[in-house]
């Protein structure tokens, strides 16, 4: 069974940045897609980013320029750097994977079979 497992999350002014971790294990081999989703209190999930297995990215509006995802397949870690935050970044972040196929979307976040518990972002302003 993959399981997903989220750290990193935190509280940070505005400006500042943070690193999200997403640990995988229990795959015989690594998702071919991977990416990171977050839902703010009274709000739908949200798309953030995703990676192939190739390492091609793809990022949502609100995000692009300022946050970057990557992986280490040895490690079975995605990683999500993210800088210049603003008070609207605060949410609650998912990491998330499937193996369908290779072609790797922002959305429907229902691509994705896997997920994580979530790590909690809060930025002030």
């Amino acid at each position: 069974q993959v399981q997903l497992v989220e750290s990193g999350g935190g509280s940070v002014q505005a400006g500042g940045s943070l690193r999200l971790y997403c640990s995988i294990s229990g795959g015989i081999y690594s998702p071919n897609c991977m990416g990171w989703f977050r839902q703010a209190p009274g709000k739908g999930r949200e798309e953030v980013a995703v990676i192939d297995s190739d390492g091609h990215s793809r990022y949502g509006d609100t995000v692009e320029g300022r946050f970057a995802i990557s992986k280490d397949n040895a490690k079975g870690t995605l990683f999500l750097q993210m800088n210049d935050l603003k008070p609207e970044d605060t949410a609650i972040y998912f990491c998330a994977a499937h193996y369908r196929g290779s072609i790797c979307r922002l959305s429907p976040s229902t691509d994705y079979d896997y997920w994580g518990q979530g790590t909690q972002v809060t930025v002030s302003s």
